[in-house]
């Protein structure tokens, strides 16, 4: 059940919405309404993994009471934490990755002529990695003492498919919103319409901006690179650099909007991070619920910074991989985790002072360059030869594609307007004071009928085309 579909738009969200209304005052009851809709959401596209899940969330709760019933320095307490967390770790390697290594498995027994395995393919359910991710965070916070064990079966599980971040976060870090979760808070005239707006806004992202660069970036990377040319293989890494910023941070907007409906406030997933003039800086505003997560939960456990400057290169590289490896069970994804975590280390070595030294307009030009470069490599899913040849192909400015490639203009505009949304970030941080959302406010009739607008054609197209999944529903 997709956020912009017909069923959630005109029958589930409104149900569910008024009826957590009529139930007023009564937090339990808002609280229950909440759970079951968010049960019922996500059973609606994977009807058998919501019972793994549940399961999961028994063990946790286990997990999580046991650990915090021992004392502090207790061997026991480690010994159980190191369970609940390989549990939901096996959860994810089963369905993920499954199919990976064994398929890197058989290849390297056929090298070595060894014969080969077989396993019947395994369904990636959706949203696992994010649930499994959030999972990890309550039992590591009551273990490390942050917060307690959730006070009742209904509250974790709240916590766990609470619909709006379900399928693709943001990924909530439990003590970060137990609070919200046991208030369960009722909803106001106020959280309606920010949240609404904010929904709205990401609905015009994902349907009029990403799925039409998601159809020019698709026409490009299903050909093979033999077939493309300079101009084609640059067009085809310009619409997934856009793309995936506006359907990821679209989804954010909905996830974050339906949220703050219910009176609920995630944290931000994105602040703007095209505008970023170092690759640390771009890694602290794209995707910041997972940068967070990694820097708490990998990052610090590694050791972070304090065992002196290689050891942190290290640790920093080695989070980033496996970020990489997070995303997807593939190849490319390995490396384009390996590639940024060296410009990390590269950051922190040297290029974030050269980068220091140009102006920020360059120096975002420039970090904007190496995010793309990492983009080819995510995209490349056929093989990291695919990668490398496109990447070849970026660097020969005289070469042309064998056969004329039409690319319709109207994806060329789509970037365009992804470029120009960009650009105007980037310009008005020199305008002192700015804020977009103060000037919605002063111009609000003109904004609002614009994002209405808006809304409607997103909708309209939404249902003539084709169902384009968000990207991060594969991760």
């Amino acid at each position: 059940m997709l956020f912009y579909e017909p069923l959630f738009l005109f029958l589930f969200a409104p149900a569910v919405y008024l009826l957590y209304l009529a139930v007023g005052a009564r937090r339990a009851s808002r609280a229950l309404v909440l759970l079951l809709a968010s049960i019922v959401f996500y059973s609606w596209s994977e009807p058998v993994f919501v019972f793994v899940v549940f399961a999961s969330v028994a063990l946790d709760l286990y997990v999580a009471r046991r650990i915090f019933a021992l004392l502090e320095g207790a061997p026991a307490r480690s010994n159980w934490l190191t369970l609940g967390v390989c549990a939901n770790i096996g959860v994810l390697v089963y369905y993920k990755y499954t199919g990976f290594l064994a398929a890197n498995f058989d290849a390297l027994l056929g090298a070595l002529d060894l014969g080969g395995v077989s396993i019947p393919k395994i369904a990636l359910p959706i949203g696992v990695s994010f649930i499994v991710f959030e999972k990890i965070t309550y039992l590591v916070d009551v273990y490390r003492g942050v917060t307690a064990p959730a006070r009742t079966v209904s509250l974790y599980a709240l916590y766990v498919f609470f619909f709006p971040k379900l399928l693709a976060g943001p990924i909530v870090k439990y003590h970060d919103i137990a609070g919200q979760m046991e208030a369960c808070p009722p909803a106001h005239v106020d959280d309606f319409v920010l949240g609404f707006s904010r929904f709205m806004l990401g609905v015009i992202k994902k349907v009029l901006l990403a799925d039409v660069l998601a159809g020019g970036a698709d026409l490009v990377f299903a050909h093979d690179p033999a077939e493309l040319g300079f101009v084609e293989a640059w067009a085809g890494v310009i619409f997934f650099t856009f793309q995936i910023y506006f359907d990821f941070s679209g989804y954010s907007d909905m996830a974050i909007g339906l949220a703050r409906m219910f009176g609920f406030r995630l944290l931000e997933n994105f602040d703007e991070p095209y505008i970023a003039t170092t690759m640390t800086e771009f890694w602290r505003r794209w995707h910041m619920s997972l940068t967070s997560w990694i820097r708490e939960y990998l990052y610090f456990p590694l050791g972070g910074n304090r065992r002196g400057a290689l050891r942190t290169h290290f640790n920093l590289w080695l989070c980033f991989l496996a970020s990489g490896l997070w995303h997807g069970a593939a190849w490319n994804y390995v490396a384009w985790g390996a590639y940024n975590g060296l410009f990390l280390v590269l950051d922190r070595l040297f290029l974030a002072r050269a980068l220091g030294r140009l102006r920020p307009w360059e120096a975002n030009i420039a970090t904007f360059f190496i995010v793309m470069m990492g983009w080819t490599i995510f995209r490349s899913t056929a093989s990291l030869h695919q990668a490398g040849a496109m990447l070849a192909l970026m660097a020969q400015p005289f070469t042309r594609a064998p056969l004329a490639q039409m690319i319709p203009s109207y994806y060329w505009l789509a970037a365009l307007i992804g470029a120009g949304v960009v650009v105007a970030q980037r310009a008005v941080l020199s305008i002192e004071g700015f804020n977009w959302m103060d000037l919605a406010r002063r111009h609000a009739l003109l904004a609002n009928t614009l994002l209405a607008l808006l809304f409607v054609a997103a909708l309209g197209k939404g249902l003539a085309d084709p169902f384009k999944p968000f990207i991060y529903f594969r991760f």
